[in-house]
């Protein structure tokens, strides 16, 4: 299976739609690839919370709308990330994923809001959902940055079959050895491959950490970006996760 994920820049000084084309762009070199995964509210800048009402949309708007094409003409799956979704009066970090048909198979909204140095916690509403997606490939969960500091959400993944791990992000290089932790930490401990796509760049004066990763089910991190903008890549064997399942059986070993 061939996975990619787009560490993307964030730049100041890109409007919402010179991102997203700039995105486009980039994916339209991408065909071939299975899976591909992008990073957290990063149309608009997660960092950009005066822009979050004025550019939030719809679950079925103009972003949901222009990355279901896409998916469908790269006949891939896509996880395109989060973006601001507004629902009556109420907003939400909300990712999708796309089947190679370019059909919205899942969508999660963000369970835990960051309220560290972030208006996200008062301006957003907090998920209530865990998402497992039926995939050919395997069952998904999906979440979101800040998530990574919660096991207890993966756990109930893993309860509800979750094989492989996404994350879309937007963290900060101040906390990036959290992250590299989080990262190996989660796959490792739930026996799943884990595939996160984070941010770089600055955005309104704070600097993304980047170090997109792909962690097989024994913790081992088979691909690993760095801090600057790039399109990271591996291919991956997914019955790695019965065999290591089987060989290593944690997850029946369970008490609580």
């Amino acid at each position: 299976m061939k996975i990619g994920s787009i560490q993307l820049e964030i730049k100041d000084n890109e409007s919402k739609q010179e991102r997203i084309q700039r995105v486009k762009n980039m994916l339209g070199d991408m065909k071939g690839y299975d899976l591909i995964v992008l990073p957290e509210i990063w149309a608009t800048g997660y960092f950009g919370f005066d822009r979050y009402v004025e550019e939030a949309e719809e679950i079925d708007g103009p972003f949901v709308q222009d990355f279901s094409q896409i998916a469908k003409s790269l006949n891939v799956h896509l996880f395109a990330g989060s973006f601001v979704e507004r629902e009556g009066d109420d907003y939400f970090n909300t990712s999708i994923l796309f089947n190679s048909e370019g059909e919205v198979i899942g969508s999660y909204r963000k369970i835990h809001l960051f309220r560290y140095g972030s208006e996200e916690g008062k301006l957003l509403t907090r998920g209530l959902d865990i998402t497992v997606i039926d995939t050919p490939f395997g069952k998904v969960g999906l979440s979101t940055c800040y998530d990574l500091r919660f096991p207890e959400l993966y756990r109930k993944q893993v309860d509800l079959g979750a094989e492989i791990l996404l994350v879309t992000s937007a963290w900060p290089h101040q906390r990036l050895e959290h992250w590299k932790l989080f990262n190996v930490a989660r796959a490792l401990e739930n026996q799943c491959f884990l595939i996160s796509s984070n941010c770089v760049g600055k955005n309104h004066g704070i600097l993304f950490g980047g170090h997109s990763q792909v962690v097989d089910p024994w913790g081992v991190v088979i691909a690993q970006a760095g801090e600057k903008e790039t399109i990271l890549t591996a291919e991956v064997d997914l019955q790695e996760i019965a065999v290591i399942r089987e060989d290593f059986p944690q997850l029946k070993h369970r008490i609580l």
